[in-house]
């Protein structure tokens, strides 16, 4: 008889031989096994579904893909799926090769070298504390629509009365993610996966009911531009790539499936599939979503599309009640994916404090005896997302700067995995693990596309659009050219302190160092 580990929800039991296997593959890499393996399937595949987030995501930017794209912005919805599936592909690789915490600092690292993967990790790290407060300020755009009492401060018509009720409605968000966090993996896992499944179900039901009261087809809503671009340079194109952002900015996040592979089981097998099915589920979903809205709406060019966004088609729509309980699960949605944001930055920073990597890198990667997890970096990221939330209140045009940059930097971060991979390839350098997700002979050519779109969403992300970069107010050339310059900044001066100072005392620390040394990695 074979010796058995009690399995969780989304687990069944496992030999214990197989986890100790899986420490064997974590010990390769150079560490000690600290973090306890408890989740099973369905806990990693809601990490990647409520990173994503489809309720949170669809809710919250489908007023300005409409806006600057017209309902036919609807096709940039497939266009990101396909070239985010390039890169999906290229993770499933990874992740079956080196299932380990702070995914693409270690990926990085192995593939481009220490360089690489502390500037990887650096721009990931930074851009997640900052998504986490863009996750926050979603209550804002939510709450106060299901009723007048979560409007604290003011009424809604001052000047910063919404920006203001948003940084306090955020910040109790943050507590909570930083709360859960720091008592462990177990909880986390537990609301997130109850939460993802509220979220599917509310999806799935809200597809049904938007399909239930269509007013035209497809035909008529996904050909209708509202006339956008004319007298532009690139025509409806400029306007395409524009609105194409509100896209972008919501399938990204996969990776987190697999920055659990250190609390997972059989990680090498399982966050491959997660990775896959929670960016299909959310491509699927949040298209029908998209769509149906678009179909459902009664008068298509109605203002409020473009104010009001998907809100505004729900409530028209559904009602006032059935429309007040969607939205109580978009609520949901929205905390669950800033818990997931949350828990996929505390995996990074102590991914990167273990390789001490980071100042005060022992006090970062401790592991709480007590809840086995990294308590330290919970509690800061919490309180850097805190501080960059109050910037909200009487800059709310620069926290939009800050918080677009910050996607563009994730998408720079995946770069950082894919371009260094693509280079390992063409040398004949890199092979996937034996027995193990592989793309086989379409890998080249897939990790190519993964470069290319990467790349291309880059620039587009960043090109210093007045529309994005300077919306309201007086125009000012370092708001628009502020993606170029913030990135600039945040990434010269991390990796002139990486290479001045961190860079000397790199290594794993003795207390997180395994037995066994590994035998080698790709940049050697």
């Amino acid at each position: 008889m074979t010796a058995t580990e009690p399995g969780g929800p989304g687990g069944h039991g496992r030999p214990a031989r197989d986890d100790a296997h899986d420490d064997a593959s974590l010990a390769e890499l150079g560490y000690r096994p600290e973090l306890k393996r408890t989740l099973g399937n369905f806990h990693t595949f809601a990490a990647g579904v409520s990173y994503i987030s489809i309720l949170t995501g669809t809710f919250q930017l489908f007023y300005f893909g409409v806006a600057f794209g017209g309902p036919a912005y609807w096709w940039s919805w497939p266009m990101v799926f396909a070239g985010q599936l390039m890169v999906a592909l290229c993770f499933c690789e990874l992740a079956a090769r080196y299932p380990v915490a702070g995914s693409i600092y270690n990926w990085a690292k192995q593939l481009g070298g220490p360089h690489v993967g502390w500037l990887g990790g650096w721009m990931m790290m930074t851009a997640t504390m900052v998504t986490l407060s863009a996750v926050a300020l979603a209550y804002q755009i939510t709450l106060p629509r299901i009723d007048d009492w979560f409007q604290f401060i003011g009424d809604g018509t001052g000047k910063n009365d919404a920006a203001a009720n948003a940084v306090l409605l955020g910040s109790v968000l943050v507590f909570f993610t930083t709360a859960v966090n720091a008592f462990g993996v177990k909880l986390m896992a537990r609301i997130n996966s109850a939460g993802v499944f509220i979220e599917l179900i509310a999806a799935i039901a809200l597809i049904i009911l938007l399909a239930a009261h269509l007013t035209r087809g497809p035909g008529s809503a996904l050909t209708q531009t509202y006339g956008l671009g004319t007298g532009q340079h690139l025509g409806y194109l400029g306007a395409f790539l524009t609105a194409s952002l509100a896209s972008a900015y919501v399938m990204y996040g996969f990776d987190t499936a697999s920055s659990l592979g250190e609390e997972s089981r059989n990680p090498a097998r399982n966050a491959p599939r997660a990775i896959l099915r929670a960016l299909v589920a959310s491509f699927v979903i949040g298209g029908l979503i998209l769509l149906f809205a678009l179909l459902a709406v009664p008068d298509l060019h109605a203002e409020q599309l473009t104010t009001g966004g998907l809100q505004y088609v729900v409530l028209t729509v559904l009602g006032s009640t059935v429309g007040e309980i969607v939205l109580w699960c978009v609520v949901i949605a929205i905390t669950v994916c800033a818990l997931a944001v949350h828990t996929a930055g505390i995996r990074l920073m102590f991914a990167m404090a273990r390789d001490n990597n980071l100042p005060a890198g022992s006090a970062l990667a401790r592991v709480n005896p007590r809840f086995q997890t990294p308590v330290v970096p919970a509690v800061v990221i919490g309180v850097v997302a805190v501080a960059i939330l109050v910037l909200n209140v009487n800059q709310p045009q620069i926290f939009s700067v800050i918080t677009s940059i910050a996607i563009i930097m994730i998408y720079l971060a995946y770069l950082a995995v894919t371009l260094p991979m693509l280079v390992q390839r063409l040398r004949g350098r890199w092979k996937p693990a034996e027995g193990r997700f592989s793309l086989g002979r379409w890998g080249l050519p897939i990790n190519l596309l993964a470069v290319l779109w990467g790349t291309a969403m880059a620039i587009n992300l960043a090109w210093p659009r007045p529309d994005v970069y300077n919306a309201t107010g007086p125009q000012h050339w370092y708001l628009r050219w502020g993606a170029f310059l913030f990135i600039g900044v945040v990434a010269g001066a991390g990796f002139a302190y990486y290479w001045f100072v961190q860079r000397h005392r790199t290594g794993v620390l003795e207390e997180h160092r395994a037995e066994r040394q590994p035998t080698g990695s790709l940049d050697e």
